[in-house]
């Protein structure tokens, strides 16, 4: 008996960068796609208030590791590119060819497809201007960061962007999702994706929660795209056991120094950076909204530092770990910090000091440890193929978690990339004789919430 078939071509589950990029390829195409988005599709506001309920929730979307490391994701149409810096660094070409993944058409596509330059010098706030001009003098190769920043509609000393852009001015994926929608696929916001339907060790749909209520849909492909934690235990779920193993999550902490020529805490973060890729290291300017810096202070017990803010330049380290740890069947992430991870994190830190006092610092301090961007945890040549297939047959997955290797920089681009990449590939296995109906999962991502019920077998 043949499995139950929807109206549509196409199941996305996640909303993030990967997912929104294959529902708004596939869409132009005229192809009908469902996504399933775990978050809502409320409006940016760029407040605390709005961000809280989507960054900030323990075991949802913030997870603390054993060695209490904050890791964040969002939840919400868009996943994290709501809330990221939206810096655009250059996919890794050469790593990805080297798995057998060729995505330089796709990198330069992209340029096409979205906003990608560093900021104008009237967008440059007065901490990133300092943090460059100081590097620079220093002898360190420091530059303006590429960002998925629309320059017309940016505003100078911005202080929400990491709340969310009200403005339109950053670029994220609900972009890409609202395109896909307008050319006919449906949103259901809300839908939190439990398992892939297996049949015959063919994928055949997906099991979903709304409302209280479980409701299942059909199609012949189905594409994952619940980020970096998500897809592995929904993965899980559906009988890949090996997921959410040996995987990277970016560790990074803050460098605070006082300054007392600085005027206005406010500005753009990550404007400017210094890269040191032989040691896994990037040092960038991290300005952030006045009470997310209060909270970090509090949590290193800085009770005074707190109620610095317009004279304090944060410079936030990032480094690329070493590959360990794994996620708990509930999702929880065990990974530990390795020497060399400890190492990384205390060269840039000097780094920073000495960035800091080179700019007048008369006061120094580091704050605690966060991590970001988990991946590696559905690895191409592991649990995917070069086509992000898995060992199901018309099962796909795209996102951070498909990344090879640790990489120690934003991901949005690459997964961009790779969103494209995995369009094409679903649009060429088409029969000329008919339309193949595709299923992607994607995170929860519409405002339209009415499930949708699979027709009967025929």
């Amino acid at each position: 008996m043949n499995a139950p078939k929807t109206d549509f071509d196409a199941i996305v589950v996640g909303s993030g960068p990967g997912g929104a990029t294959v529902a708004r390829e596939l869409s132009l195409q005229g192809k009908k796609v469902l996504i399933l988005e775990w978050g809502d599709n409320k409006p940016v506001t760029g407040s605390f208030t709005y961000t809280l309920p989507r960054v900030f929730v323990p075991g949802k979307s913030l997870l603390i590791t054993q060695e209490m490391l904050g890791m964040i994701r969002g939840i919400t149409t868009g996943g994290s590119s709501v809330f990221y810096c939206a810096c655009a660094f250059e996919p890794p070409v050469d790593m990805f060819k080297s798995y057998g993944v060729d995505i330089s058409a796709e990198v330069e596509e992209i340029k096409k497809d979205v906003p990608i330059a560093p900021l104008a010098d009237d967008l440059m706030g007065q901490g990133p201007n300092l943090f460059l001009n100081t590097a620079t003098d220093l002898g360190y190769d420091a530059w303006k960061t590429n960002k998925f920043i629309y320059q017309d509609r940016c505003r100078p000393d911005c202080p929400v962007s990491v709340y969310g852009c009200p403005y339109g001015a950053k670029w994220n994926a609900r972009v890409f999702v609202d395109e896909a929608v307008k050319h006919g696929a449906k949103l259901i916001n809300h839908a939190k994706v439990e398992r892939v339907l297996i049949e015959h060790k063919k994928a055949v749909g997906v099991e979903y929660k709304h409302d209280k209520k479980k409701h299942q849909v059909y199609a012949p492909k189905t594409i994952i795209a619940a980020g970096g934690i998500g897809s592995p235990l929904i993965l899980r779920k559906s009988g890949m056991q090996g997921t959410g193993y040996d995987f990277f999550f970016d560790p990074l902490l803050f460098v605070y120094g006082k300054i007392k020529t600085l005027t206005s805490g406010k500005s753009i973060p990550m404007s400017a950076c210094v890269h040191f890729p032989e040691d896994g290291i990037v040092m960038t300017d991290f300005n952030m909204p006045h009470l997310v810096k209060v909270l970090f202070d509090l949590e290193v017990f800085k009770v005074k530092q707190a109620f610095s803010y317009k004279n304090t330049l944060p410079i936030m380290i990032k480094i690329r770990d070493d590959l360990g740890g794994s996620l708990t069947k509930h999702g929880l992430v065990n990974k530990r910090l390795s020497r060399e991870d400890r190492m990384r994190l205390d060269k840039g830190a000097d780094h920073a000091r000495r960035i800091l006092e080179k700019a007048g610092a008369t006061e120094t301090y580091r704050g605690w440890m966060f991590a970001a961007h988990p991946g590696g945890t559905v690895k191409i040549g592991e649990q995917v193929d070069t086509n992000l297939k898995t060992r199901f047959d018309n099962l796909y997955v795209c996102d951070c978690s498909v990344m090879p290797q640790e990489w120690g920089l934003p991901p949005t681009w690459s997964i961009l990339c790779l969103g494209k990449r995995l369009a094409k590939h679903l649009l060429a296995l088409e029969k000329p004789a008919g339309r193949e109906n595709i299923a992607l999962a994607v995170s929860n991502t519409n405002d339209s919430e009415k499930p949708i019920k699979a027709a009967a077998a025929s």
